[in-house]
């Protein structure tokens, strides 16, 4: 048996030995992300390039889940392990298929390049719908269980989980391969950091990818700073540049002359596969003697360590005999269901919601109303049945439902031929004809997402401002003017501004194929909406600071406290809670929590510290949650476990240790801010802890 098959040896053993086959030819050739076979030791080609940030992606058919902004806004890290574990059973039980046909092409492998954990620092960016918001906190425990789902717990890996991307990078879309973010010890210990080292010491997380830009200066694919940090932290998966990342070395960045360069800067750094082009002149640097075979022969053991670690040199695994029917199936919708019912957000109700019996018709209208692409997201799978917010309510209202298409969801009208604003008037008609108007405005990925993923005026994915397009903004007048209740649902992937009083707003995010029935059960008061903001929503992008400003200063709950229209951690209920017998011990938190209304529901329980040391963040911190189930007129004891580093501080000099000895320990179902509480008409109880 040849040593690399040997079951009784660790990955790292296995992989030394098989590496030592190789030529440096074949060495080198495995560091590409498309790598080729090599045939005399029965190795196949590989490409690592897979996605699955809410589902399976681009790999045809899938379960797709609510966005990763949607999840996160469940505060639920069991449903996000879940979602995790889904994704990685229908990845295996495709593998399974492609590898009986020979495919082993782009997004069929086992490498899934997910979760993004970046800082969804600033609301303009694009991006910010693939994360998990704008806490260090809550960013970190949502990522450790999706990384957890993904990978399992078996001693071979289900898939292996990415997470990216390292580690200072939130936009802007347009100079991310030209940019240099600076950002400053404290900021990058305090916000940037915490995600990406749980991911690794917790989770075990299997890669780590780079990012397109600078940081202070060098290159977030070959960052002594970082570099350093993974082997601090005992990373000893394989790292993976963003795609074509490597190539802005030279192109843009200015850091290197010519491929080969980037090729040595990269791969002695740490940079092990390339997704790219560029390392396809490794060879070429190892001419010039600008690498050593050395560099190619470490790289590549990291990466076929990875390859062992998921089976792909056994005989047989234990996913091997996952079926194809588990694709998409009822089980994995239920989830998918579930999901984008805990995600949404009642931002606004004045008691419209649940829509009463006396409503006998409704009015469905708007862009988003029946689109597919606003359920999906971006890195995206194909659902095999997408319900829409329109066929949602269709299939679970017994009144009449009228649609109206209202507006183009950014263009002035939707015929090419037609007049401007050519459907407002059917859909002033459709509202006058109706008890009540379900407004679907907002965004999709087409708008806003990932440069080069997008075509439209914007800039390159990124938004101008928290405005609706102006179509928008118009239908929303028109039918306001009408005078009949209107509650207006917004998908979108970020904080919006609809600079309007209406009868109620949910924020649905990109709620996946399931999202039509989801907010159905929400406005028919099957389910009470229990979503909660993991992102501030800011009332104006000019009161921000500018968008290339990597400082805190100014940005996300814990540093702002104006400019806020809904703060972080808020949503609203169909049920009142009040919160009692608050206390600490052991890094644990245990409160009573009562429903007094006469609505089952399900609760997040919120703990936010507040630490009087002047290293410590301006505001609060959140340092625990727990989504659990209430009935009507129950109460329950709950205890939290609390973030290990809740009582610790950064420093400018970023060491971060416990400096306090006096601390507020609040929870509730928001933040303990007057905004939360003036908007939810609740409060949130509080105790002093002394250290």
């Amino acid at each position: 048996m040849k040593k690399y098959l040997d079951k009784s040896l660790s990955a790292q053993e296995r992989a030394e030995a098989l590496v030592s086959e190789m030529t440096v030819n074949e060495m080198a050739g495995q560091l590409r992300y498309d790598a080729p076979a090599i045939e005399r030791l029965g190795i196949p080609s590989y490409n690592w390039w897979n996605e699955g940030l809410h589902g399976l992606a681009r790999s045809g058919v899938a379960t797709m889940f609510p966005q990763a902004i949607g999840l996160a806004a469940t505060f639920d890290t069991e449903l996000i392990k879940s979602v995790g574990d889904i994704t990685s059973t229908e990845c295996r039980a495709k593998y399974n298929e492609y590898q009986a046909y020979g495919d082993t092409d782009i997004y069929k492998g086992l490498t899934i390049w997910a979760p993004n954990i970046n800082i969804f620092r600033d609301p303009r960016w694009g991006r910010g719908h693939e994360t998990y918001g704008e806490d260090p906190y809550l960013t970190t425990e949502c990522g450790k269980a999706y990384v957890k789902g993904l990978q399992g717990d078996s001693e071979t890996l289900k898939t292996a989980a990415c997470a990216k991307h390292m580690a200072v990078h939130s936009g802007p879309e347009s100079l991310r391969h030209e940019f240099d973010a600076i950002a400053s010890d404290k900021d990058i210990e305090e916000t940037y950091f915490p995600a990406f080292e749980a991911l690794i010491k917790d989770a075990k997380v299997e890669s780590v990818m780079g990012a397109y830009n600078r940081v202070n200066g060098q290159a977030a694919c070959a960052n002594d700073l970082f570099m350093s940090k993974l082997n601090e932290w005992g990373f000893d998966g394989y790292f993976v540049s963003d795609c074509w990342a490597v190539r802005d070395f030279h192109e843009h960045h200015g850091l290197t002359g010519c491929p080969t360069e980037s090729v040595a800067l990269a791969l002695k750094s740490g940079c092990d596969v390339n997704c790219g082009c560029t390392y396809q002149h490794i060879l070429s640097a190892l001419e010039m003697g600008l690498i050593s075979e050395e560099d190619i022969r470490r790289a590549c053991v990291h990466a076929m360590r990875t390859r062992i670690r998921l089976g792909m040199f056994d005989d047989s695994t234990e996913f091997d005999s996952i079926p194809y029917e588990v694709v998409a199936c009822k089980e994995h919708k239920a989830v998918s269901l579930k999901a984008a019912e805990a995600s949404m957000v009642l931002l606004e109700n004045n008691g419209v919601l649940p829509l009463n019996k006396d409503v006998k018709t409704i009015a469905v209208i708007g862009p988003n109303a029946n689109s597919r692409v606003a359920l999906e997201g971006n890195y995206n799978g194909t659902a095999d049945r997408y319900n829409t917010f329109l066929t949602g309510l269709q299939d679970k209202f017994e009144g009449r439902v009228i649609f109206a298409e209202g507006c183009h969801l950014y263009k002035d009208r939707c015929s090419g031929l037609a007049q401007a604003n050519d459907r407002i008037a059917e859909a002033v008609a459709a509202a006058k004809h109706a008890d009540v108007s379900i407004l679907c405005l907002g965004l999709d990925a087409t708008i806003e997402g990932e440069e080069g993923d997008t075509g439209n005026e914007f800039s390159s994915g990124d938004k101008n401002d928290l405005r609706l397009p102006a179509s928008q903004r118009l239908l929303l007048k028109e039918v306001k003017a009408v005078g009949k209740p209107v509650i207006v649902v917004c998908a979108a992937g970020s904080s919006i501004n609809i600079e309007s009083d209406v009868d109620a707003l949910i924020h649905a995010w990109y709620p996946g194929a399931e999202g039509g029935l989801a907010l159905a059960n929400i406005v028919l008061g099957n389910v009470s909406p229990s979503g909660k903001l993991p992102v501030t929503f800011y009332a104006d992008t000019d009161k921000l600071p500018d968008f290339t400003d990597y400082s805190m200063k100014g940005r996300t709950y814990r540093y702002t406290t104006d400019n806020i229209l809904y703060p972080f951690g808020y949503g609203l209920s169909y049920a009142k809670t009040q919160y009692s017998n608050l206390s600490y011990a052991d890094n644990t938190a245990s409160v009573t929590v009562t429903n007094t209304s006469n609505v089952d529901t399900e609760e997040v329980v919120q703990l936010y510290i507040k630490d009087y040391c002047e290293d410590a963040v301006p505001n609060y911190s959140l340092c625990g949650f727990k989504r659990i189930s209430v009935k009507a007129g129950e109460s329950m004891d709950v205890t939290i476990a609390m973030n290990p580093n809740a009582f610790t501080s950064v420093n400018d000099k970023g060491v971060r240790a416990v400096r306090g000895s006096k601390y507020t320990l609040y929870c509730g179902s928001h933040q303990p801010d007057e905004l939360s509480t003036k908007l939810s008409g609740t409060e949130c109880v509080s105790i002093e802890i002394n250290l």
